[in-house]
């Protein structure tokens, strides 16, 4: 299992309807309004990171209000 942080700029005041539409998507387990240079940061799961990427491109990518996403593996050192 993979998991990651998502984390996400929205455009202004899109922050709330981007966590509400993400909270929904099959492998996020988490997502959270924040505040600093993100507006948004997610946690997620898949089966590999092929899984991971795709669940990033074609699902969380496509909702609306996102200007950009940064995808940020856990790895276990």
């Amino acid at each position: 299992m993979v998991h990651a942080y998502i984390l996400i700029q929205t455009e202004v005041g899109k922050a709330p309807s981007v966590v509400a539409e993400i909270a929904g998507i099959d492998g996020v387990t988490v997502a959270h309004d924040v505040t600093g240079p993100y507006d948004v940061i997610v946690q997620a799961q898949a089966e590999s990171i092929d899984d991971l990427g795709r669940l990033v491109v074609a699902s969380v990518q496509k909702v609306p209000g996102i200007t950009r996403t940064l995808t940020c593996p856990v790895v276990n050192l």
